[in-house]
């Protein structure tokens, strides 16, 4: 069964331009079904995989072969598990440059790809990139009609919904939106899958494609990580703690945002001797693969690390959007700058609709025209000088 993606609709807006379209992403996230469910919807499509070795070694040996047999006779290129092929950028741009097919690829690793592919593409490629289940999509396989009341919702959203989505996201952050996980028909199911994602789909893809040679000291760092996300990275410490240099340390860091594990963000600043300007803070795309790393599946209600995994989802929501933190020297804080301008702040209860010290200071100093405080239960706005401060749940995230 196919399952809708939000990335279709942006897809779809470039079927009739001739760039190449690409998907990355994770494995196990539905990008070959994706490709396939475009693939069902256009004229005189050809389906093809560079997992099928003798197809690779006709593209990588002989182009113009490959052309007269796969290109020219179709309207409609898939090429799937591109990253496999070697010299996949350079003789796709000759595909590009002398046919007028639509070509589309997808491939796993942004590691290989981003180095052999897009380098040779530049002005004939879209890039997407596909994770597992945001919110939205995970509530829709859900409850399809609870989530057309989700996608329609605004700050009037009522009590009653609002908890009725409050018990999805529950489920959302404990184990997270890789669709086989939601497919799953129990918990330990869910787990299982998780463990199976980790160590066969990504860790073992991350150690050979990044020739890692040290998986103790990889999977080290990445629990580390996973029990500091939505915190300053201080190299000097996780250098100390994993046994390596802090160039190394970078590096290992590149690696898990190429694998799409993680993503990290980086400061906003306007004025050096007050703000922090240089490390980042460090996020994961799906909280199920945090917590199979941390071993802990507790529900949310029960959790010490409550506000780190609410911050961890609103990342989640917005994570394709210019997204950045604010800290001062001093110790003022806010959760997220959205697009350079607006202040977010990510609560779990809040007893009224209270602003925070640090998001005062924040406000008196760039004099945003709007900010959002997002909690589990205040809703509202408050008007501080020319500032509209809007309360509200944090699935709402989404239309900010």
């Amino acid at each position: 069964m196919y399952y809708k993606r939000d990335l279709e609709e942006k897809i779809e807006q470039y079927l009739d331009s001739p760039e190449i379209i690409a998907i990355f992403g994770p494995r196990q996230v539905g990008k070959t079904t994706l490709l396939r469910e475009i693939y069902s919807r256009v004229n005189n499509p050809l389906f093809l995989t560079f997992e099928d070795i003798e197809l690779k070694i006709l593209f990588e040996e002989d182009i113009k072969s490959f052309i007269a047999l796969h290109i020219e006779p179709y309207e409609h290129i898939f090429i799937d598990e591109f990253q496999y092929a070697n010299m996949g950028g350079k003789h796709l741009k000759y595909i590009y440059d002398t046919t007028d097919k639509k070509i589309f690829i997808s491939g796993s690793s942004a590691m290989e790809l981003s180095i052999n592919t897009i380098k040779y593409l530049a002005g004939r490629i879209f890039v997407f990139n596909l994770y597992s289940f945001s919110f939205g999509e995970f509530l829709r396989v859900k409850d399809e009609h609870l989530h057309k009341l989700y996608s329609k919702s605004n700050e009037n959203i009522s009590a009653p919904i609002s908890q009725k989505i409050d018990i999805h996201i529950n489920e959302y952050l404990t184990y997270g939106g890789y669709p086989r996980v939601i497919l799953s028909q129990s918990n330990e199911e869910k787990i299982e899958v998780l463990k199976n994602l980790l160590s066969i789909y990504l860790l073992r893809d991350i150690k050979e494609i990044a020739k890692i040679t040290d998986e103790t000291k990889m999977y080290k760092l990445l629990k580390a990580l996973s029990l500091q996300i939505g915190n300053v990275i201080v190299y000097s410490e996780l250098s100390k703690l994993i046994s390596v240099n802090s160039m190394q340390l970078k590096e290992y860091l590149s690696v898990f945002e190429k694998a799409f594990l993680v993503k990290t963000i980086s400061p906003f600043f306007t004025n050096k001797q007050l703000e922090i300007v240089k490390n980042p803070e460090v996020f994961f795309f799906d909280m199920g693969l945090r917590n199979v790393i941390i071993k802990n599946f507790s529900a949310l209600e029960d959790r010490v690390d409550k506000g780190a995994i609410l911050e961890n989802f609103v990342f989640r929501e917005l994570a394709d959007r210019d997204l950045k933190y604010y800290r001062t020297k001093n110790g003022a804080e806010v959760d997220f700058i959205l697009d350079d301008s607006i202040p977010i702040e990510i609560k779990s209860n809040l007893t009224s609709m209270k602003i925070s010290k640090s998001y005062y200071y924040f406000l008196e100093n760039y004099k945003p025209k709007k900010g959002y405080i997002l909690s589990l239960n205040q809703r509202g706005k408050k008007v501080f000088k020319e500032t509209e401060i809007n309360f509200l749940p944090h699935f709402l995230a989404k239309n900010l």
